[in-house]
């Protein structure tokens, strides 16, 4: 019964991810690609951002100083990005893995991910990689 009901939930969201990402992509007026779908009497508009994944990097040997004065300058781009409307969300992950830690950014193409990106003191000392992704959302949304 179980899987069952795994299998029914897993293709309902199969379904619906396919319903929702047929409808015809546009370049709105600041060149980001969005999309929208009906749900009921709602109109969901979807936009693409980029997603970013902050992985620990080949370049890890630095002393506690030389750490402590990267972070600062990574914090201080991360920060840069914000004010200039670039970052929407950023943030570490809790534990010591090899991903690090997430930006969404709040850009039009990839390229300009990947400028931003090779930008940071943490990643031009070889602290950190990043990889980067696109990743639709829906226009207005919050963390609770």
């Amino acid at each position: 019964m179980k899987l069952k009901f795994s299998l029914s939930i897993t293709v309902f969201f199969f379904c619906l991810a396919q319903n929702v990402f047929s409808q015809e992509v546009v370049t709105d007026e600041n060149g980001f690609e969005t999309f929208s779908y009906q749900e009921g009497d709602t109109t969901c508009t979807m936009k693409k951002y980029f997603m970013v994944f902050l992985k620990a990097g080949p370049e890890r040997g630095q002393s506690p100083e030389e750490s402590a004065e990267i972070q600062k300058k990574h914090l201080a781009h991360i920060g840069w990005m914000a004010d200039q409307g670039y970052v929407d969300i950023a943030g570490p992950f809790g534990d010591d893995g090899e991903v690090r830690g997430i930006l969404v950014m709040r850009v039009s193409d990839k390229e300009k991910a990947e400028e931003l990106a090779a930008m940071d003191p943490a990643v031009k000392a070889g602290r950190l990689v990043m990889e980067i992704h696109p990743w639709w959302a829906a226009v207005g949304s919050t963390l609770k």
